[in-house]
């Protein structure tokens, strides 16, 4: 880590900037859509002095575990600062453009270690500090971070506060001779600190066992960009087929007023005109396998194990009322599979279904818990 950026920090930049961007510019991507009018929901920090429902600061904790001498930890907070369309005599209606804007840091990994870094970005528009501070023993430090806006200025209405927000705020972390422990799993030894740690307006997740991304939109640990999603959409609350679809369906005004709304509208345009055929089917499912267990799973009357045959006896926990119709009916394990939460689920296929070999093919099946079947 010593003299350059974080090896971690380029793996982490496709999901923080899925953060950073989050809400951006949402369809039909044009600036005079009603929902382009109120904007940046997700990590704002205001000027202070903002009413209740606006925060200036936002407060990460997390913990790390020395591994060798000297470890050090390095840090970037990013966030966006708007910028306004000045009026060209087009007839576009009024555009905050949003500018990234990046804040490093590095400090030693030692109890007591502590560092205070004010920040004022370009043309000194916005200032602001990010504190951090590190406690603890050899065996386990709590690393505290806060990045406080600190910009005088009007607090209404909103869309003049956003001119003096850090927007989008959230912030990479990267340990060098040492590892990060997750939150929300981590281990028993270290679960009583992990519950002491206080996250406000952030979450801290587990990128790597080295690098942790904090975000204001909550995350699992190592999340990742679909490697199918073929371009930044900005408006991830929706599925990219649905809104590559919905853009092609623009008319041509349409699509001239999304581009010139900002040239990140103009790009999703030009990427849904440009999709092909291959990466259009791509979006519309992806099938990952979850481990499979050949040895098979215990269950009433036995041990089930692809191939064999069972008679299905729903539970009355499940959710989907038309389960009661498959009460009694026989079926073939096609796989015995555990999901990311640790649960096994048997993939089955239907003896009397007269298609059961091409839904075996194309990886359709029902899924029931071990405890839902019983051998024949």
């Amino acid at each position: 880590m010593t003299g350059g950026e974080p090896a971690g920090f380029a793996r982490a930049r496709a999901v923080a900037d899925a953060v950073l961007f989050e809400g951006y510019v949402l369809y039909p991507y044009r600036a005079s859509a009603p929902k382009n009018r109120l904007r940046w929901q997700f990590g704002v920090l205001a000027p202070p002095g903002a009413d209740s429902s606006e925060t200036s600061a936002n407060r990460t904790e997390l913990l790390a575990v020395p591994c060798g001498a000297a470890p050090a930890l390095a840090v970037r907070v990013r966030f966006l600062q708007a910028e306004r369309r000045p009026d060209d005599g087009s007839g576009q209606p009024p555009w905050d453009e949003g500018v990234v804007r990046e804040i490093d840091a590095r400090t030693s990994l030692v109890d007591g270690a502590a560092l205070t870094v004010p920040f004022r970005t370009d043309g000194e528009r916005l200032s602001g500090v990010l504190r951090i501070d590190v406690s603890g023993t050899d065996q386990l430090l709590k690393v505290r971070l806060q990045v406080e806006n600190l910009t005088p200025g009007p607090v209404a209405p909103r869309s003049e506060m956003l001119l003096g927000s850090l927007i989008g705020t959230h912030t990479l972390i990267a340990a060098d001779r040492a590892r990060l422990l997750s939150l929300a799993d981590p281990p028993d030894w270290a679960a009583e600190a992990a519950a002491g740690c206080d996250n406000r307006h952030t979450w801290p997740v587990l990128l790597d066992d080295t690098t942790a991304l904090a975000s204001p939109i909550i995350l699992e640990d190592r999340p990742r960009v679909s490697p199918e999603s073929p371009a930044d959409l900005y408006d991830a609350t929706e599925i990219d087929e649905l809104l590559m679809l919905r853009t092609l369906t623009l008319t041509d005004d349409e699509k001239r007023e999304a581009r010139a709304t900002d040239a990140r509208a103009a790009a999703v345009v030009d990427r849904a005109e440009s999709l092909t055929g291959p990466e259009l089917e791509r979006l519309h499912g992806a099938l990952r396998r979850t481990p499979e267990d050949d040895g098979g799973v215990a269950v009433p009357g036995g041990r089930a194990v692809p191939g064999t045959r069972v008679r299905l006896c729903p539970g009355s926990r499940r959710a989907d009322a038309q389960d009661m119709f498959l009460d009694g009916r026989t079926a073939r394990v096609a796989a015995v599979l555990h999901d990311f939460d640790g649960a096994t689920h048997l993939a089955v296929t239907f003896d009397d279904d007269p298609v059961a070999e091409l839904h075996a093919a194309m990886g359709r099946h029902w899924y029931f818990a071990p405890d839902e079947v019983e051998l024949l």
